[in-house]
């Protein structure tokens, strides 16, 4: 089979997979926002949304949420990002890898931790009124500013990849010729540095507006109900009576694709071509003294809040007690035995391994098959593969969940998936589809780093196709294989939107959906779900810890648009 044909039938199964489960739930999702039960259009159910007050309030403090949390994600990791990459000082390398421990949290597990510390009767509030200066201030703002701070915290490592490598990317002679211009300074950053770094910028800012716009499990863990993606999750057991919830996740979808559009009419157009990529390396300054030190002490603040959520949920999950208190009391491993030996523990972890497992290998297969035909096809197709299998990190997950719901109604060509009878097959579809773009990264990452050559002198040799690539392509590339399918795997694992709402019943429950129902239990529910929580934290830290390795700065690569 000649290059060109390969990639046009490639391209055809990609289009036909993608077609399915991926474009068809999101027809389903505006069908159901634009036609009514006689099956003509209207826009009855649209004008609705903006009619109702509660449905306007969500989608505004929605669009709040997403706007705060991408400005606090940048205030935080632009400047990180232009110290790490002008300045060396102690304790960099140690202090660049701790800004990516928001990530081995998902953020509505890290509601638990925040609650316990900033709650009305969490340990900051505690502190101060035994100190005399105040007590029961309102520290996570009725749950919007403790939305906003967990999301940002959670977030913005993903700015700061995509900045790191923004920055090493810049020819440091562009700088030199604009400082003998007399370009100095702060002009010199406005004028010549931001323009240059602001594909960066906008890939990681898209990510984080696009996740915090329609972030579900954070909302709902801090009772922040005022928001569209949880009044969607609300009206999941009306879909088939209520054309509401259609018609607000419509509206979520389409402003998504407008907000994004005209960002990147607006920023992803100011993109200015260098005539090198940074060909000779930016020296970094050697910083001592006091500029060391504040240095250092930036990157360690910023680390330090960054694992409050963390050192919470560590410390709900090892305590007796923490309520009324400044610290825990009464240290114990009992609620880690508890949590294991609960009737829906157990079960949500090995379910959530199986998911993830299929998942992973769907996605594997896909992400190998795409990374060739965009590095090695031929042809005008490429582009269109490489777009449709980095098309999910834009499209919101809880949108593409929804579809999946729609799709799978009674009298539907996909009602033998219906997730409310078993949702396995979605889920791990729903996974594979929105984790694809991370195995895709990884495998273009390596096959752009390896030479044609040994496959063709293989060829020479008279091997085949298959032989070739699994004798030759597959070993060359494969710590970006593992480090992609590692980090598939973990996401997977702790996937909330498509986990929230495809996952019903109580034995196909993933861990996600049992830590949520489990924060909800009077009791020791709470505890449990930190029990819990804290595994989720060494199990995904491990993951990443190994990924970073294996893909070093090429990791920010992973989270872009």
């Amino acid at each position: 089979m000649s290059r060109r044909l390969f990639t046009y039938v490639g391209l055809l199964l990609i289009v036909l997979f993608f077609g399915t489960f991926f474009f068809f739930p999101i027809y389903q999702v505006l069908r159901g926002g634009f036609v009514d039960r006689e099956g003509h259009f209207t826009l009855v159910y649209l004008l609705e949304v903006f009619r109702n007050r509660l449905y306007l309030e969500g989608l505004w403090n929605s669009l709040r949420l997403a706007v705060c949390t991408t400005s606090v994600s940048l205030l935080i990791a632009l400047p990180l990002a232009w110290l790490a990459d002008r300045f060396d000082f102690p304790g960099k390398r140690w202090l660049s890898g701790a800004l990516l421990l928001p990530m081995i949290l998902p953020p509505f597990v890290g509601a638990l931790g925040m609650e316990a510390i900033f709650g009305q009767s969490g340990a900051v509030n505690v502190l101060l009124a035994k100190i005399g200066i105040a007590s029961g201030i309102n520290w996570l703002g009725g749950g919007f500013w403790g939305v906003v701070a967990l999301e940002a915290l959670h977030l913005y490592p993903i700015l700061y990849l995509n900045s790191v490598a923004a920055f090493a990317n810049v020819d440091p002679q562009l700088l030199e010729a604009a400082a003998d211009s007399g370009c100095v300074g702060f002009r010199r950053f406005r004028k010549i540095l931001l323009p240059l770094i602001m594909p960066g910028i906008f890939a990681g800012s898209t990510i984080v507006f696009i996740w915090s716009f329609t972030e579900l499990g954070t909302p709902l863990m801090f009772h922040y109900g005022r928001v569209t993606a949880v009044q969607v999750f609300d009206g999941i057991g009306e879909v088939g009576n209520n054309a509401m919830p259609y018609a607000l996740v419509t509206v979520m979808m389409v402003s998504s694709a407008l907000l994004y559009l005209v960002a990147r009419f607006a920023f992803g157009r100011k993109a200015y071509a260098m005539t090198s990529k940074a060909g000779v390396a930016v020296s970094a300054r050697r910083l001592g003294g006091l500029g060391g030190l504040g240095v250092v002490a930036a990157f360690g603040l910023v680390a330090l809040f960054s694992v409050l959520p963390h050192l919470g949920v560590i410390g709900m999950a090892t305590s007796r007690a923490w309520y009324g208190t400044v610290l825990p009391t009464g240290l114990t491993g009992e609620h880690f035995e508890a949590a294991l030996g609960h009737n829906l523990t157990v079960p949500s972890i090995l379910n959530s391994v199986r998911y993830a497992s299929l998942a992973v290998l769907l996605a594997m297969v896909m992400g190998v098959f795409v990374a060739l035909l965009v590095v090695r096809g031929r042809g005008r197709g490429r582009w269109l593969v490489d777009s449709l299998a980095m098309l999910p990190l834009a499209v919101p997950g809880l949108v593409l969940a929804f579809g999946y719901v729609a799709m799978t109604r009674e009298g539907r060509l996909f009602q033998f998936l219906d997730p409310i009878e078993n949702p396995t097959i979605l889920l791990i579809i729903a996974y594979a589809v929105r984790r694809l773009p991370y195995v895709v990264r990884a495998c273009v990452a390596g096959l752009q780093q390896t030479s044609e050559t040994y496959e063709e002198a293989a060829a020479s040799l008279g091997a085949g196709p298959w032989r070739r690539f699994r004798r030759i392509t597959v070993p060359l590339i494969s710590a970006n294989l593992i480090a992609g399918g590692i980090l598939a795997f973990s996401f997977s694992m702790l996937e909330v939107s498509d986990s929230l709402i495809l996952a019903q019943k109580t034995r196909f429950f993933p861990i996600t959906k049992a830590i949520y129902e489990l924060s909800m239990l009077l009791g020791d529910g709470p505890t449990l779900s930190a029990a819990l929580g804290v595994w989720t934290m060494v199990f995904l830290g491990a993951s990443l810890l190994v990924a970073s390795r294996l893909l070093g700065k090429r990791l920010g690569a992973l989270f872009r648009a």
